[in-house]
C-alpha cells in the first residue's frame, strides 16, 4: 500500500469514526455513567467485535450478507433490538447507573464487554465499512 492509498484509508476511517453511531453512544454512554472501566471494557468489546466483520469480510461472508436484502435486513432489524433491549434495560434498573462493587462489579464489566461486542456486530455501518470501503484500499498484489 502506497502512502498516498494509507493516508487517504485513514482520512476516511478518521471521518467513519467521528459519525456517531450506536457504537459511540454505547462507549460514551458507559464511561461517562459508569466510568474510565467500563469505557474501556465497551471499548475492548467493540474492538473484538470489528475484528468478527474484518473475518467476514475477509471470507466472503459480509459480502453475502450484503447482497441477500433479507440477509441484511433482517441483520439490521435484529441489531435495532438488541439496542432497544440494552436501552429499556437501562431505564428500567432500579439501581440507575450506580457502578456495584467487588465480585459484581467485574460480573457487570463482563457484560458491558459483552454488550459492546454484540453492538459492534450488530452495526450494519460496520459491517458496509469493511465490505464497501475497505477494499477499495487494498491490492491483490500487495505483500
Amino acid at each position: 500500500m502506497s502512502l498516498h492509498t494509507y493516508i487517504l484509508f485513514v482520512g476516511a476511517s478518521f471521518i467513519l469514526c467521528l459519525v456517531p453511531g450506536p457504537d459511540m453512544l454505547f462507549l460514551l454512554g458507559r464511561t461517562i455513567a459508569q466510568g474510565r472501566a467500563a469505557g474501556l471494557c465497551a471499548a475492548f468489546g467493540i474492538n473484538l467485535g470489528a475484528y468478527v466483520h474484518l473475518l467476514a469480510a475477509i471470507t466472503g461472508l459480509s459480502a453475502l450478507v450484503l447482497a441477500s436484502a433479507t440477509a441484511f435486513t433482517a441483520v439490521k432489524w435484529i441489531g435495532a433490538a438488541y439496542l432497544l433491549y440494552l436501552g429499556l434495560g437501562a431505564l428500567r434498573s432500579k439501581g440507575g447507573f450506580a457502578f456495584p462493587a467487588g465480585d459484581a462489579k467485574v460480573k457487570a464489566l463482563r457484560l458491558i464487554f459483552w454488550q459492546g461486542f454484540l453492538s459492534d456486530v450488530l452495526n450494519p455501518k460496520v459491517a458496509l465499512f469493511y465490505v464497501a470501503l475497505l477494499p477499495q484500499f487494498i491490492s491483490a498484489h500487495d505483500p
